[in-house]
Protein backbone atom coordinates (compact mmCIF):
# COMPACT_ATOMS: atom_id res chain seq x y z
CA UNK A 1 0.00 0.00 0.00
CA UNK A 2 1.26 3.52 -0.89
CA UNK A 3 1.55 5.73 2.12
CA UNK A 4 3.36 8.90 1.05
CA UNK A 5 1.32 11.80 -1.02
CA UNK A 6 3.75 12.10 -4.19
CA UNK A 7 6.13 9.00 -4.96
CA UNK A 8 9.02 9.12 -7.36
CA UNK A 9 8.16 6.80 -10.28
CA UNK A 10 11.05 5.33 -12.75
CA UNK A 11 10.51 3.58 -16.02
CA UNK A 12 12.93 1.14 -16.87
CA UNK A 13 14.26 -0.48 -19.98
CA UNK A 14 13.58 -3.77 -18.60
CA UNK A 15 10.50 -5.85 -17.99
CA UNK A 16 11.86 -7.60 -14.65
CA UNK A 17 10.68 -4.86 -11.87
CA UNK A 18 12.04 -7.39 -9.13
CA UNK A 19 15.49 -7.49 -10.47
CA UNK A 20 15.76 -3.22 -10.79
CA UNK A 21 14.30 -3.56 -6.46
CA UNK A 22 16.26 -6.00 -5.66
CA UNK A 23 19.57 -3.77 -7.10
CA UNK A 24 18.29 -0.93 -5.40
CA UNK A 25 17.59 -2.66 -2.30
CA UNK A 26 21.83 -3.85 -2.39
CA UNK A 27 22.66 -0.54 -2.66
CA UNK A 28 20.26 0.98 -0.07
CA UNK A 29 20.64 -1.31 2.94
CA UNK A 30 17.79 -0.25 5.25
CA UNK A 31 15.55 -0.49 2.26
CA UNK A 32 12.46 -3.14 1.58
CA UNK A 33 10.49 -4.93 -1.35
CA UNK A 34 7.13 -3.14 -0.68
CA UNK A 35 5.04 -4.81 -3.43
CA UNK A 36 5.76 -6.57 -6.28
CA UNK A 37 3.21 -7.42 -9.42
CA UNK A 38 3.60 -8.92 -12.62
CA UNK A 39 1.08 -7.93 -15.57
CA UNK A 40 0.12 -8.93 -18.96
CA UNK A 41 -1.36 -6.27 -21.28
CA UNK A 42 -4.36 -6.76 -23.66
CA UNK A 43 -3.83 -8.25 -27.15
CA UNK A 44 -5.80 -4.56 -27.68
CA UNK A 45 -2.64 -2.97 -25.93
CA UNK A 46 -0.06 -4.75 -28.20
CA UNK A 47 0.22 -7.54 -25.89
CA UNK A 48 3.22 -8.13 -23.71
CA UNK A 49 4.45 -8.17 -20.47
CA UNK A 50 5.20 -5.65 -17.65
CA UNK A 51 6.02 -5.33 -13.97
CA UNK A 52 6.24 -3.34 -11.21
CA UNK A 53 7.03 -2.61 -8.06
CA UNK A 54 7.37 -0.81 -5.02
CA UNK A 55 10.53 -0.10 -2.96
CA UNK A 56 11.26 1.57 -0.19
CA UNK A 57 14.81 3.24 0.09
CA UNK A 58 16.14 5.63 2.77
CA UNK A 59 12.70 6.42 3.82
CA UNK A 60 11.33 7.10 0.61
CA UNK A 61 9.07 5.06 -1.27
CA UNK A 62 9.95 4.98 -4.99
CA UNK A 63 7.67 3.21 -7.47
CA UNK A 64 9.17 0.98 -10.50
CA UNK A 65 7.56 0.54 -13.98
CA UNK A 66 9.76 -2.01 -15.62
CA UNK A 67 7.61 -2.28 -19.20
CA UNK A 68 10.25 -2.31 -21.83
CA UNK A 69 12.13 0.65 -23.46
CA UNK A 70 9.76 2.89 -24.43
CA UNK A 71 10.70 6.06 -22.20
CA UNK A 72 14.53 6.72 -21.59
CA UNK A 73 15.81 8.65 -18.67
CA UNK A 74 17.56 12.00 -18.98
CA UNK A 75 19.49 14.45 -16.68
CA UNK A 76 16.74 17.02 -15.81
CA UNK A 77 15.49 14.84 -13.09
CA UNK A 78 17.98 13.45 -10.74
CA UNK A 79 17.77 11.73 -7.32
CA UNK A 80 20.13 13.30 -4.25
CA UNK A 81 21.53 11.25 -1.79
CA UNK A 82 22.95 13.70 1.27
CA UNK A 83 26.08 11.63 3.10
CA UNK A 84 27.13 12.44 6.18
CA UNK A 85 30.78 11.67 5.27
CA UNK A 86 33.35 10.94 3.06
CA UNK A 87 32.93 7.30 3.61
CA UNK A 88 29.29 7.52 3.16
CA UNK A 89 29.82 9.02 -0.20
CA UNK A 90 32.23 6.62 -1.37
CA UNK A 91 29.93 3.87 -0.45
CA UNK A 92 26.82 5.22 -2.59
CA UNK A 93 29.12 6.50 -5.73
CA UNK A 94 30.85 3.26 -5.64
CA UNK A 95 27.72 1.08 -5.61
CA UNK A 96 26.04 3.26 -8.27
CA UNK A 97 28.90 3.56 -10.74
CA UNK A 98 30.12 -0.12 -10.63
CA UNK A 99 28.38 -2.58 -12.66
CA UNK A 100 27.50 -0.99 -15.78
CA UNK A 101 26.81 2.44 -14.22
CA UNK A 102 28.76 5.89 -15.36
CA UNK A 103 30.27 8.63 -13.33
CA UNK A 104 29.69 12.38 -14.24
CA UNK A 105 30.81 15.73 -12.66
CA UNK A 106 30.48 17.74 -9.64
CA UNK A 107 29.04 14.47 -8.05
CA UNK A 108 26.31 13.32 -10.71
CA UNK A 109 26.82 9.68 -11.83
CA UNK A 110 23.96 7.48 -13.63
CA UNK A 111 23.58 3.69 -12.22
CA UNK A 112 23.33 0.83 -14.51
CA UNK A 113 19.59 1.79 -15.33
CA UNK A 114 20.07 5.04 -16.38
CA UNK A 115 18.78 7.52 -13.32
CA UNK A 116 20.68 10.15 -12.68
CA UNK A 117 21.65 10.43 -8.46
CA UNK A 118 23.62 13.28 -7.19
CA UNK A 119 25.70 12.24 -4.11
CA UNK A 120 26.58 14.92 -2.24
CA UNK A 121 28.01 15.25 1.51
CA UNK A 122 25.98 17.58 3.64
CA UNK A 123 29.16 19.46 4.32
CA UNK A 124 29.41 20.29 1.00
CA UNK A 125 26.27 23.01 0.92
CA UNK A 126 28.09 24.38 4.45
CA UNK A 127 31.04 25.20 2.15
CA UNK A 128 29.23 26.41 -1.13
CA UNK A 129 26.78 28.72 0.92
CA UNK A 130 29.58 30.20 3.31
CA UNK A 131 29.74 33.53 4.03
CA UNK A 132 33.35 33.92 3.41
CA UNK A 133 33.78 34.21 0.03
CA UNK A 134 37.28 32.48 -0.05
CA UNK A 135 35.62 29.38 1.33
CA UNK A 136 32.62 29.79 -1.27
CA UNK A 137 34.79 30.17 -3.99
CA UNK A 138 37.26 27.43 -3.54
CA UNK A 139 34.34 25.19 -3.09
CA UNK A 140 32.20 26.59 -6.24
CA UNK A 141 35.60 26.12 -8.21
CA UNK A 142 37.13 22.51 -7.16
CA UNK A 143 33.72 20.92 -7.22
CA UNK A 144 34.02 21.68 -11.13
CA UNK A 145 36.78 19.88 -11.51
CA UNK A 146 35.67 16.65 -9.62
CA UNK A 147 33.44 13.57 -10.50
CA UNK A 148 32.87 12.20 -7.38
CA UNK A 149 32.96 15.06 -4.63
CA UNK A 150 35.94 14.69 -2.38
CA UNK A 151 35.25 16.85 0.46
CA UNK A 152 39.22 17.36 1.23
CA UNK A 153 40.16 18.81 -2.06
CA UNK A 154 36.80 21.34 -1.74
CA UNK A 155 38.06 22.46 1.70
Amino acid sequence: MITQKITPSIWVETTDAKAVADYYLSIFKDGKLKEHHKYTNPPEAGGGKFETALIEIAGMEVSILAAGPFQKFNESVSLVINTKDQAETDYYWNALTTNGGQESSCGWCKDKYGLSWQVVPVEFYELINNTDPKIREKALKNTLQQKKLILSELK
